[in-house]
């Protein structure tokens, strides 16, 4: 028959149409030239914010990069990210400066000076042209309870270096925050172990 269904014409339409999508890729990619040093926002209610931030410093110590990673929340307890980075400390800067959650400590004006604190540094690693990666990590939670003035922030991570990154993470990114990145990502939350009763575990949520 003329129209016969075989695997070889299968695999030969499959063939012109993976070779007519890679031309069409390649063209995109030809038009990308230029490279900057990126603003990027993970928020959103899912799990995996800090997490795909922290594959991005794997990446860049992977390329020998000098990374500086401060956390606005964690720091009251040990984690698995910490240890491995412990490894390279050459390559990564591991502050972990939170004392948790602000319904841990109950305690507005240490939360606040907590969130001065690890901005400090966050602001310190920001201006060092040292780093060409820092991670404020749930850096989100602190501006979304006016613990830091938004403003300064803008202004710190806006003045940046042409080629620094800059990852923030958190719930609740400000609206002024999304305008100013180059790229955002907001995690969505569609099944979650929690809400089966889960605790949160080794080597997946620490």
């Amino acid at each position: 028959m003329e129209h016969e269904i075989t695997h070889e014409n299968i695999d030969a339409r499959h063939a012109e149409k993976m070779r007519k999508k890679k031309a069409a890729r390649d063209k995109i990619m030809a038009s990308k030239t230029h490279e900057k040093g990126l603003l990027i926002v993970h928020t959103g209610k899912g799990k995996g914010k800090t997490s795909a931030a922290l594959g991005m410093v794997v990446r860049a110590i992977g390329h020998g990069m000098k990374v500086g990673v401060v956390q606005f929340v964690k720091g009251a307890m040990s984690t698995g990210e910490r240890k491995v980075f412990d490894a390279f400390s050459e390559n990564v800067e591991f502050r972990p400066m939170g004392e948790g959650f602000t319904w841990d400590t109950q305690d507005r004006a240490r939360d606040i000076a907590a969130a001065r604190a690890a901005w400090e540094e966050t602001r310190r690693m920001i201006e060092d042209p040292a780093y060409h990666m820092v991670l404020a990590d749930e850096l989100n939670i602190a501006l979304r309870y006016d613990y830091l003035p938004l403003a300064e922030v803008l202004e710190v991570v806006t003045a940046r270096a042409e080629m620094k990154h800059v990852i923030i993470t958190g719930r609740n990114a400000p609206e002024a925050l999304i305008e100013a990145a180059d790229l955002v990502t907001e995690m969505t939350m569609v099944k979650h172990p929690f809400r089966s009763g889960v605790k949160a575990q080794a080597g997946i949520e620490f």
